[in-house]
């Protein structure tokens, strides 16, 4: 049972962006796993500097994108909004029924606060997220891959980070 966890768990680690590679063209992206671990770095840091609950938006760090290990990393436009919250849904329930019932349902819980967004951990870790993507977008324009199509993703966290201290990271990212 634990074992099948495990398992599932490190698919992530052989799950590549989907946007690096169909819209930059970067043959060898990061990983999802590599993508959740810079996350819950940079939720661990705000979370401790604003005092809100560090270990919970870890485990949501962590959490996060763990669906993935079964649906594989969709793009916005390859599926809704809605079918994409359902399919996670679905695998989330999949994957947490392989630990023992008290952990999965705390980190249920977990995947629900992060999907209803409606605390400041979950609204933080949304932002974190699109600010990872873009750091990362900085990072491969650094690498010498197109700026104009990294800037896609640069307008996206743009759009979508609300906090005046992550915007202004995001301000300060170059891009060559």
């Amino acid at each position: 049972m634990l074992f099948d966890f495990f398992y599932l768990a490190s698919e992530l680690k052989k799950i590549p962006r989907s946007g690096w590679k169909s819209k930059v063209g970067i043959e060898h992206p990061e990983s999802v796993a590599d993508h959740s671990y810079g996350t819950a770095i940079m939720a661990m840091v705000f979370s401790d500097m604003h005092n809100l609950d560090t270990e919970k938006i870890l485990k949501m760090a962590l959490l996060h994108d763990l669906a993935e290990s079964i649906t594989g990393d969709f793009m916005p436009e390859e599926i809704s909004k809605e079918s994409k919250v359902s399919a996670e849904n679905d695998a989330m329930k999949e994957i947490l029924g392989k630990l023992p019932d008290d952990i999965a349902l705390k980190y249920q819980n977990i995947w629900e606060e992060y999907v209803q967004a409606n605390t400041k951990e979950s609204v933080l870790l949304h932002e974190l997220d699109k600010l990872e993507m873009a750091i990362q977008a900085a990072k491969y324009s650094s690498e010498g891959f197109s700026n104009e199509k990294l800037g896609l993703f640069v307008d996206s966290a743009k759009k979508d980070i609300k906090s005046k201290e992550l915007l202004d990271i995001l301000d300060t990212l170059s891009y060559k």
